[in-house]
């Protein structure tokens, strides 16, 4: 008989799968010595611990892009290491700075042939067009559990039906599928041969990526708004976790300074330019705006001559905090997946105006809404729709409590992230166990033929992938003809 698994509350002669343990997750039924053979029975209750992984018996691996900086992504990859803190990382390259490295925990990220490449330290994202096939020759064949962390390439790492693979994805690569264009025409590539040959990577990075959907048993989205995409995407269901945001580090101030804040990179999809010039239509209010980058020249030119605007550039976090808790009201016209630092402005009791689509009609209650409000959403990248909205927000602004802001961000904390994450894990080891339970009754054919052997319980858990259904979409194989992404 095999030996009793390191697992407290496991009676004695008791064997357990390889996933099992009855004292902290959902509970397995413990297989008696006598039992000859007799098929586990899984309950599906989820512990609010989390699997039990222990002594080394189920292996982790966590799978990331890139590390280059410490910023949302990262902060995910994070709490998947404190749930998980035996798990190995792996990403497509490690270019992280010495300073930043304090989440991986002293851990090594094993890496793909790019990062040996030519100047792959300053610009990896160079060879973006390389990355689907650096990411599939990460070899996860020794892991039970594999948690990816994508926005790009990282949920097509190869797994096999042995294996459960649970993706948490930002956002599928938008510059691939739906905002090929706008990229395009952003970077200077809607024409020429440069033009051509871009999109015809882009045609090639959508057809993989699209493809490497059913490798992927259970999908996470980081919002509805990316569930949505998701879906669209791959044909794929998948369940809303927000991410976590530090709101402890961000403490409540109900007295406002007389001012608007706006704070992002000078990127073009954050639409900084247009926040200024909507100010530059109300010189009685004052906006302050942070923030380095492409754009920031753009921004000087149209704040010049306008005294009400002031641009400070890149701020260290006291300051940028410090903003955040004294403004009036913190200032938003991009469209992001979820949009961090609309919670983190919450999280100061800091009322939001913002562009009322992606996260943000997820992370702001408005004003007419449902629930008491926390902020005012416009709809519109225009600098009128900006003005009409900085508008309504004075007019009925008292009805926005500082209090009820910072009530609305403790939704996206991090331990709301860690146990919402960690009850979809649960959930999936759970089923995950059901096939190998199911295929190990035997039938009435089978009994007859049956030496007796006792069907061996700590079976690898994923081995029998028969039944686990498969949406539409998602039945084509490598080389087959696919539907248009729409």
């Amino acid at each position: 008989m095999p030996p009793r698994d390191k697992c407290p509350g496991a009676p004695p002669g008791a064997r357990v799968s390889k996933l099992g343990c009855a004292a902290r997750h959902h509970r397995l039924a413990w297989v008696p010595s006598n039992a000859g053979g007799s098929v586990p029975n899984v309950d599906a209750t989820v512990g609010a611990r989390g699997p039990c992984i222990r002594g080394g018996r189920v292996k982790v691996a966590i799978v990331h892009e890139w590390f280059d900086t410490y910023a949302g992504s990262e902060r995910v990859v994070e709490q998947m290491l404190q749930l998980f803190p035996q798990a190995d990382v792996f990403g497509v390259v490690d270019v992280l700075p010495d300073r930043q490295r304090a989440f991986l925990g002293g851990r090594p990220v094993h890496t793909t042939f790019i990062q040996h490449l030519p100047f792959a330290r300053r610009r990896f994202r160079h060879y973006l067009a390389l990355m689907p096939l650096a990411v599939e020759q990460l070899d996860l064949s020794g892991y039970d559990l594999v948690l990816s962390s994508s926005h790009a390439v990282a949920k097509g790492v190869l797994t096999g039906p042995n294996q459960l693979h649970v993706s948490y994805v930002h956002s599928p690569m938008r510059y691939a599928t739906d905002l090929q264009h706008q990229y395009l025409r952003e970077a200077g590539l809607a024409h020429g041969p440069a033009g051509l040959l871009a999109r015809v990577m882009l045609h090639y990075l959508r057809m993989w990526d699209f493809r490497t959907g059913p490798g992927v048993d259970v999908f996470i989205a980081n919002s509805a708004f990316v569930a949505h995409r998701v879906r669209k995407t791959y044909g794929r269901e998948s369940t809303v976790v927000y991410p976590p945001v530090d709101v402890d580090a961000f403490a409540l101030r109900a007295d406002k300074d007389d001012y608007y804040f706006a704070a992002a990179r000078m990127v073009p999809y954050k639409k900084m330019p247009l926040l200024v010039e909507a100010f530059t239509h109300m010189p009685a209010r004052r906006l302050v705006v942070a923030g380095e980058g492409p754009d920031l020249q753009r921004c000087r030119k149209l704040a010049a001559g306008h005294p009400n605007i002031e641009l400070v550039g890149h701020l260290p976090f006291d300051r940028l905090r410090e903003h955040m808790q004294r403004a009036r009201a913190f200032v938003f016209a991009a469209e992001e997946d979820f949009g961090i630092t609309l919670v983190e402005a919450q999280a100061c009791g800091t009322p939001v105006i913002a562009f009322g689509r992606g996260g943000a009609r997820e992370t702001v209650r408005t004003l007419g809404g449902s629930g008491t409000p926390t902020g005012v959403l416009f709809d519109a990248q225009t600098p009128a729709s900006v003005v009409a909205a900085v508008g309504r927000f004075e007019a009925a602004g008292h009805q926005i409590q500082a209090l009820h802001c910072r009530a609305n961000a403790e939704r996206f904390s991090v331990g709301a992230f860690r146990s919402a994450f960690r009850r979809v894990v649960d959930e999936a080891l759970a089923r995950h166990e059901q096939p190998v339970r199911a295929a190990a009754a035997p039938s009435p054919e089978g009994a007859a033929a049956s030496t007796g052997a006792a069907f061996p319980v700590n079976l690898q858990p994923f081995r029998l992938a028969a039944g686990r259904p498969r949406p539409a979409r998602a039945v084509l194989r490598r080389g087959a003809p696919h539907d248009s992404l729409g």
